[in-house]
């Protein structure tokens, strides 16, 4: 099944617990106040119910400052904390592509562009046939990579594009996010993004570092333009608004 081209981008983590859904809120929040009409849009979520303060959806709805609900930000719940195609078992249902692209129409008819969260890595199973990859690849949408910014991502991050790309999928951009309290020690840090650009022939846009106490809207556009190159975000996103395709 194959669906409209409209602009965006997918994000996705190179793995579970990289904060993509923190940096999916903070680039929706900086763009809006850019004056971009930017939703966001998770097409399945896991672990919690939507309107619970703990949930991707509650988060993205309170950080983005979207006047969507959470339960139009993520309309595929399901309760156990398992990858989609587990946790709609679990919850005695069959998840199909066509109902994940479904869950989205009503987001896309109202925002001139989407920034979709994906849950987890993109080899993270979907249905019995499907990859969370396989709705970037039906949405034709570019990808985003949220990654680690410490030890190890540099193996994670580029066997992700590589993977991205057999799937026929672009490769926009990559964000490094620091996830570990001790981030100081870490002297990879300094080198990641740079061998990322040069072994993945991808723009790394920024590495957004570790929150210390609560994290709210101001704090996180604050972190956000100041450590991301949202130009060069809203850059693609404006050349997919008008029909055209990346460099």
């Amino acid at each position: 099944m194959n669906e409209e081209r409209f602009a965006g981008l997918f994000i996705a983590g190179t793995d579970t617990g990289v904060g993509k859904t923190i940096v999916t809120a903070g680039l929706t929040a900086a763009l809006r106040e850019e004056g971009m009409d930017v939703g966001v849009w998770k097409p399945v979520m896991s672990g919690a119910l939507a309107s619970e303060e703990e949930s991707d959806a509650y988060r993205l709805h309170i950080l983005s400052g979207v006047k969507d609900l959470p339960e139009e930000i993520a309309p595929l719940v399901f309760p156990a904390p398992l990858t989609p195609l587990l946790a709609a078992k679990a919850a005695g249902q069959e998840l199909s592509m066509e109902q994940v692209l479904a869950g989205g129409r009503t987001l896309r008819e109202r925002h001139r562009f989407l920034l979709v969260e994906g849950a987890g890595g993109l080899a993270v199973p979907l249905t019995e046939t499907e990859m969370i990859v396989d709705v970037a690849v039906q949405l034709k949408l570019p990808l985003l990579l949220v990654a680690r910014a410490g030890l190890g991502t540099i193996n994670h991050t580029l066997l992700s594009i590589w993977y991205a790309r057999e799937k026929g999928v672009r490769v926009a951009g990559v964000i490094l996010n620091e996830t570990t309290r001790n981030a100081a020690d870490d002297a990879s840090i300094e080198t990641n993004a740079s061998m990322i650009e040069r072994y993945g022939d991808v723009p790394v846009w920024g590495s957004v570092p570790g929150f210390t106490g609560p994290i709210t809207r101001p704090r996180l556009l604050e972190i956000m333009r100041q450590y991301v190159d949202l130009a060069g975000i809203r850059l693609v996103l404006q050349t997919l608004g008008i029909g055209g395709e990346l460099s």
